[in-house]
Parts: structure tokens; C-alpha cells; sequence
């Protein structure tokens, strides 16, 4: 992933604006619970992504004496912190919201003007999420996609297709329950609908949190990079064994690796320092994301 791509971020950012505008507008004409928390929802969405942008903008700051290298890591900060206000903003307040109906029903009103929104808003947060799928597919390559969301290290794409694919199992839910009530007229409904979706937020938030906990403490890097440099490795004419090797996801784009590898023995210092440069060079060729590629000749213990 390129560190400047945010057209998947700006374009929920957009969605959600909108659709959380006329979901509070149906909350208001409905008194609909699941509706509130449908509205925000939305709006603690559009802070997420604003959360996001901020994150991959912090990434593009330059090295300095105090982060050495860079600030990659700072997306999954935010991305983290865009899963706790998912499970409080989004689910929480959903659960508490339901609740509230369930023990405390209010008659609802215009229920055909609530779910003809629902539906609106359907259509513009399922098109987001195919996007989303869309631009998953393109990355993951051949890699099956639910293992694609579990090894991934583009945290934003997987935080936003996260919210979006809650927001549009959540506005289905929402539908469904405020039909329900409107049909039977006991709004009691519209509460278990407002629980429904807090649920599946609180669920989505735990998911994200977990993933992104993984890469914001230090993650390996994707398998086939540990193999292109294992492969350089054993093709190198001069590089014996490989005695140990860790690669680190640093951020979207930035991978660092440091190996210790046996050599030929009987090399000058000067041949030793050009099988560790083309070594290195053919690494690089090969996944220009390894900013940093730190080798050393070891003697096996």
C-alpha cells in the first residue's frame, strides 16, 4: 500500500457524512431508537475516518534522531483507537440506547419514512463496502480472503471496510426491526434492533482492536518476503546458511529485516562487504517496500 492512499478513507468519509445527515433527520421524524443509534454511528464514523487520515498523514513524517525509522507505526495507533470508539461511540451507546427502548417503548411515528431512508442508506454504505472488497481483492492477489483480513497489514483499508461492512449488516438490522414494530406496534422491537446492531459493532470493534494490537506491538512482515529473502539467500553463491532472520512490519509500505547469515570463510573483508551488497541488492529488487535491510556476517554456534 502506497503510504498517500486515502481515496478508500475520503470516499466513506463522504458516504457516512451523508448518510448519517439523514439518518438523524428519520431518528427525529420516527423517534426511532435503532435510528438514533444508527445516526451515531455514522457520525462517530465520519471521526474515525478524520482519525485515519490523520494517522496516514503522520506516517509520511520524515525520519528523525527520535524515531529513526520514521513513523509508520503511527497509522496503527489510530487505527487501535478507531476500534475503542467503534466498541464505546458505536456499540456501547447502541446496547444502552436499545435497552432504554426495550424497558421504555415510545410510540413510533412515519415508520415508512424510517425505513425508506434505511434502504437509501443501504445502497450508498453496501456501495462503499464493495469498494472496500473491490480494493481487497486487488491487494490480497491470491490469497483467500478471510485469511487476507486476519495477515493483513494495511490496517486502514481493514478498519474501514470493518465499519462499513457493520454499518451495512447494522442498517439492515435496523430495517428489519423497525418494519417489525411498526407492523405489530409494539416498539419494543425497535429497541432489539438498536441491541442487534450494538452487538455487531461491539463485535466488528474486538476484531479490528485485536488485528491492529498485533502489528501496533510489532509484526512480522508478509511470509512471501521472508521467502524472497530466504531465496536470495540460498541463491547467493557466497552466503552458506542463513543463521537467523526477522522481518518487522514498520507501517503501511515499510518492512525492515535483519539477518545473520554464514559466508564463505575465506573472503577478505572487502569481498565480504560486496556479497552483503548485492545480497542486499537483490532483496530490494525484488520488495522495494524493505526500507531497512540490516545483514551480518555471522560464524555458525
Amino acid at each position: 500500500m502506497s503510504k498517500d492512499s486515502t481515496a478508500h478513507i475520503f470516499q466513506s468519509l463522504a458516504a457516512n457524512f451523508f448518510i448519517a445527515c439523514i439518518k438523524g433527520a428519520a431518528a427525529y421524524f420516527t423517534a426511532s431508537g435503532s435510528m438514533a443509534a444508527e445516526t451515531v454511528h455514522s457520525f462517530a464514523d465520519c471521526g474515525n475516518q478524520g482519525l485515519l487520515l490523520l494517522g496516514v498523514k503522520q506516517t509520511q513524517r520524515p525520519a528523525d534522531s527520535l524515531h529513526p525509522m520514521g513513523y509508520g507505526r503511527a497509522l496503527y495507533f489510530w487505527s487501535f483507537m478507531v476500534a475503542m470508539l467503534l466498541f464505546t461511540g458505536g456499540g456501547a451507546f447502541s446496547i444502552y440506547e436499545g435497552v432504554h427502548k426495550i424497558a421504555h417503548p415510545e410510540p413510533l411515528e412515519h415508520v415508512e419514512i424510517g425505513i425508506g431512508i434505511l434502504a437509501l442508506s443501504l445502497l450508498i454504505e453496501g456501495g462503499s463496502t464493495l469498494s472496500n472488497i473491490k480494493e481487497m481483492n486487488v491487494r490480497r492477489r491470491e490469497k483467500p480472503f478471510f485469511r487476507y483480513l486476519r495477515d493483513s497489514k494495511d490496517s486502514d483499508l481493514i478498519v474501514v471496510f470493518g465499519e462499513n461492512a457493520a454499518a451495512s449488516l447494522g442498517l439492515i438490522f435496523a430495517a428489519a426491526a423497525l418494519a417489525i414494530a411498526g407492523v405489530t406496534g409494539d416498539a419494543r422491537w425497535d429497541g432489539a434492533g438498536s441491541v442487534a446492531i450494538g452487538v455487531v459493532l461491539v463485535g466488528v470493534a474486538v476484531f479490528l482492536a485485536r488485528e491492529v494490537q498485533s502489528l501496533l506491538v510489532g509484526e512480522s512482515a508478509d511470509e512471501q518476503i521472508m521467502a524472497v529473502v530466504q531465496k536470495a539467500a540460498v541463491d547467493h553463491p557466497h552466503i552458506l546458511e542463513i543463521l537467523n532472520l526477522i522481518t518487522i512490519q514498520q507501517g503501511p509500505g515499510e518492512v525492515m529485516v535483519a539477518i545473520k547469515v554464514h559466508i564463505t570463510p575465506d573472503l577478505s573483508v572487502r569481498q565480504a562487504c560486496e556479497v552483503i551488497n548485492t545480497f542486499e541488492a537483490t532483496v530490494r529488487a525484488q520488495c522495494p517496500e524493505v526500507e531497512w535491510l540490516f545483514v551480518e556476517p555471522d560464524l555458525p554456534s
